[in-house]
């Protein structure tokens, strides 16, 4: 049986990625601030800021489903997943980001991406930056297990669970239907997926809808 813990467990994502996690057996651990709303029935009452080694110590892997979206917060995207990455830093333990669409590549050089092309929307320009320099810095570390999963263009939190999803890598990946798009339910059997039976250990991978 794997053991998990999921950071900011509350969010939509997490509760999601908590409620696949525990469908299919896994000991899951909340890590929320106030109460815990998602359907682990353990939790971490710690802002994550405040968690250390020993809180996240025994787990055979840590999502972190953090998120921010106001100007002032959108820098905790850099400072959260490095404190994650400091306090389980030599760990076995695998740690498993949700990501963001916008650091996607459009081309085979990987020079150019998503949130490049003239396209792509103004209001979602500072939150696509955030993510991809929180990836960037990610890069860098070689003492974490970590891997950084992408959704599809259009994430959708509402979105219907169909179970079927394409695994791709650093490129943007369409479906037959020439479509970028994927549910949080979706993206979480994904993230459980990877967690299960993955190895794209110091790797970004991205999901798309079938």
């Amino acid at each position: 049986m794997k053991k998990i813990a999921v950071v900011c467990a509350n969010g939509k994502a997490g509760q999601l990625i908590v409620k696949e996690a525990v469908n299919r057996g896994f000991d899951v651990t909340a890590v929320v601030k106030g109460e815990n709303r998602s359907a682990a029935d353990k939790a971490i009452i710690k802002d994550l800021f405040d968690l250390t080694a020993d809180d996240l110590a025994g787990f055979d892997a840590v999502v972190d489903a953090f998120g921010a979206w106001t100007p002032e917060t959108l820098p905790l995207h850099s400072t959260s997943l490095k404190h994650l990455c400091d306090i389980m830093s030599g760990s076995d333990a695998r740690l498993v980001v949700v990501g963001g669409a916008g650091s996607l590549y459009v081309n085979a050089e990987h020079t150019i991406r998503v949130m490049d092309g003239a396209d792509f929307p103004e209001m979602f320009k500072p939150l696509a930056a955030a993510q991809g320099k929180a990836l960037e810095e990610l890069r860098e570390r070689s003492d974490v297990k970590w891997t950084f999963i992408s959704p599809a263009g259009d994430f959708q939190a509402d979105g219907e669970c169909t179970g079927k999803y394409i695994l791709a890598g650093e490129e943007l990946t369409l479906n037959s239907k020439g479509e970028s798009i994927i549910s949080y339910a979706d993206y979480a059997i994904a993230m459980i997926d990877e967690i299960e039976n993955g190895d794209h250990v110091q790797q970004r991978i991205s999901v798309v809808r079938e």
